[in-house]
């Protein structure tokens, strides 16, 4: 792969912008989430929230009033139905059985709102489930099944190698390729995405939590745990010719095709955790033999452009977290709402 290339490729490998309420930009954790400790404590603390949105405002500009990534989207409505079997492991509202209204946003990584939709880089989906007594959950995901960064620090160092330089303006290959050497952990979602073409239509694309999870059930017993949505439509990636000749804007049209024919559906699949499986790397896949549950059905029945969306102002904090469901030591997970708060607090000062 040229450097050309891998400037492209890991552009595009970046965490989604998002903050439901303004934290101080100081803050490294959130009051909702706990403090980690050792390792995971150092490791995130090597930057902040504000160097990170710094960083990113220098690769991609300041686009006013847009989200500083994940700027490209659309969002949607529907509901989510939770299943019986989850409710043994999670006393959360989720998995009451009963139907929740939920608001969802489709996006492509990265701060450039001209992005293409054929690009080789992470798509997302943010889910805010609006539980009953005015409650909020939320969902973060992407488009594959691992992260690129087990520190925050890790988000800095690319987005300043991904900075393009004054006489070019493009990224420095040479400093591409420091961050790949230093950064052993980007490899495993690089190489995804080098390998697997984007999806076609979100309706046919899979999304993964990346992070581990605290499911806590009534009696208190916590399970470790993941989670994927699967499509009822089955994945579908485009195909090396339409990689090549797919137009610059089509994954919102597409779904609205395919909405208008009927509700657009996935399943929330649950993997249980054993001892020894890692808790605090969203980088590592746990084995495949893991026993999954099905949690329950999103429903998707309507779509619209970012700007007329409910979750146009809303940003997808994945600590914002009903009863039953609690963060793990994961420093990238708790370093993501000071960061999106930072980034929300910016663009809603454009709105």
């Amino acid at each position: 792969m040229s450097d050309e290339n891998k400037g492209r490729a890991v552009l595009g490998m970046v965490a989604g912008d998002a903050v439901q309420a303004v934290a101080p930009s100081s803050l490294i954790w959130p009051a909702a989430g706990p403090a980690p400790n050792g390792e995971a404590a150092e490791g995130a603390r090597e930057v902040t929230a504000e160097q990170v949105v710094n960083a990113l405002e220098g690769v991609y500009g300041v686009n006013r009033g847009k989200r500083r990534n994940h700027t490209k989207g659309f969002g949607a409505l529907g509901s989510f139905v939770g299943a019986p079997e989850a409710a043994a492991y999670s006393r959360s509202a989720l998995f009451s059985g009963h139907e929740i209204e939920v608001v969802a946003r489709f996006s492509v990584a990265g701060g450039d709102p001209e992005a293409s939709d054929s690009e080789r880089s992470a798509r997302g989906l943010g889910l805010e489930f609006r539980l009953p007594g005015g409650g909020l959950h939320h969902i973060t995901m992407l488009h594959t099944p691992m992260f690129f960064a087990t520190i925050p620090k890790t988000f800095l160092d690319k987005f300043l190698a991904l900075k393009p330089a004054p006489a070019t303006g493009k990224p420095d290959p040479e400093k591409i390729k420091a961050f790949l050497d230093a950064h052993p952990d980007n490899t495993s979602q690089f190489h995804f995405l080098e390998t697997n073409n984007p999806p076609a239509n979100y309706a046919n694309c899979a999304f993964y939590g990346i992070h581990t999870f605290k499911f806590v059930n009534k009696d208190g017993k916590v399970t470790m745990v993941r989670w994927r949505f699967a499509p009822h439509d089955g994945e579908r990636p485009l195909s090396d010719t339409d990689l090549k000749s797919a137009p610059r804007d089509f994954l919102e049209q597409a779904f609205l095709a395919r909405i208008q024919q009927g509700p657009v559906r996935w399943d929330m699949l649950v993997t249980i955790g054993q001892p020894g499986d890692p808790e605090d790397d969203p980088t590592v896949l746990w084995p495949s033999d893991r026993k999954e549950v099905k949690a329950g059905t999103l429903t998707l029945f309507s779509a619209m452009p970012d700007e007329k969306a409910e979750s146009y102002e809303i940003s997808f904090d994945p600590l914002m977290m009903a009863d039953g469901i609690e963060p793990t030591n994961d420093p990238v997970l708790l370093f993501r709402s000071p960061a999106y708060s930072v980034s929300y607090a910016r663009r809603s000062r454009d709105l």
